[in-house]
């Protein structure tokens, strides 16, 4: 299939090698050129602009935020003289935007996917995302070549693309939650004279074994947050988007009120570039447990660099 793919992320790069190496002929761009270079010189082409992925076939996309998806791809023009019949969202973003995008996609005449994924930059990379998808059934239909390249398993969730953008920040509360309670239990752990290492077999090795427990407790164990697979700032952003989606539907969620206030306290102390299991950090400094070396972001640091990039 002739693919335009918006977005060369960590995550997005990745999604793109594995199209490629399933045989379609992708045409890419992205703000920083960096990834576009890197990408070309790896069989994709290079669009001339956000407006140059509407003249393929499909386009997919894999933003980091709603305003990002706003100003690069939500654009009237681009849309009405659109080539493309299909546009996949692959992002992370609010319902509510879901909703415009699909309305706005329809009276140009193109049909518009939610497909959130699950999993990190690695899984990504080997083709083995879980990938939400909804939105009408033929377009659905007409994607399914690019989510079989992407990703190990496809969960079609109705014809409504909210729906798909509900399940993921469900997802993504639920897993922040689990990252937040090994942090605490970690930090509680160490002050008491438990190893966090000690700790982390116990439970991964009894009541919570699975990917989470296991990479992200390693993680917080040895207090290694970088390369960030997904970011803490991001997490932030979806957790914010849970508390709005449960507003507007009127589902109190007060754990996730805690949540957020850790996940802003670890990007006000210069974490947000750092994985999600800079959570550690946060539980850490509340402990008054010893902090890093001095070199590391902490207190203050720089400012993080633009996630949408």
């Amino acid at each position: 299939m002739d693919v335009g793919f918006v977005g060369l992320g960590t995550m997005g790069r990745g999604m793109v090698r594995q199209l490629l190496a399933a045989g379609h002929r992708v045409t890419v761009w992205n703000r920083s050129p960096e990834p576009v270079r890197e990408l070309v010189a790896e069989g994709a082409e290079a669009a001339d602009g956000p407006a140059g992925v509407w003249r393929c076939r499909a386009v997919v996309s894999m933003l980091a935020d709603d305003a990002a998806v706003e100003s690069v791809l939500l654009d009237e023009k681009a849309l009405a003289s659109a080539a493309a019949a299909l546009h996949v969202n692959m992002a992370t973003v609010s319902p509510a935007l879901a909703r415009r995008a699909a309305e706005l996609h329809a009276r140009h005449g193109v049909a518009y996917v939610a497909a959130p994924v699950l999993g990190r930059g690695e899984v990504a990379a080997a083709g083995n995302l879980a990938i939400l998808a909804a939105g009408p059934a033929d377009a659905l239909d007409r994607a399914a070549p690019l989510f079989e390249a992407m990703g190990r398993r496809t969960w079609r969730l109705g014809d409504r693309p909210e729906i798909a953008n509900t399940a993921k920040i469900c997802a993504n509360f639920v897993l922040v939650s689990a990252v937040e309670a090994v942090a605490e239990a970690t930090a509680l752990g160490e002050a008491s004279g438990l190893a966090a290492e000690d700790l982390l077999s116990v439970l991964t090795g009894t009541v919570f074994p699975g990917p989470v427990y296991e990479g992200y407790g390693a993680m917080i164990a040895e207090r290694r947050y970088e390369p960030a697979g997904f970011r803490l700032d991001l997490g932030f952003k979806d957790v914010g988007l849970a508390l709005d989606t449960a507003a507007a539907a009127r589902v109190p969620m007060p754990l996730a009120g805690v949540l957020r206030d850790a996940l802003l306290e670890g990007v006000a102390h210069g974490r947000g570039g750092q994985d999600l299991a800079a959570l550690g950090e946060t539980s850490r400094r509340r402990a008054a447990l010893p902090r890093e070396d001095a070199g590391a972001p902490g207190e203050g640091g720089a400012p993080d660099p633009d996630p949408r990039t």
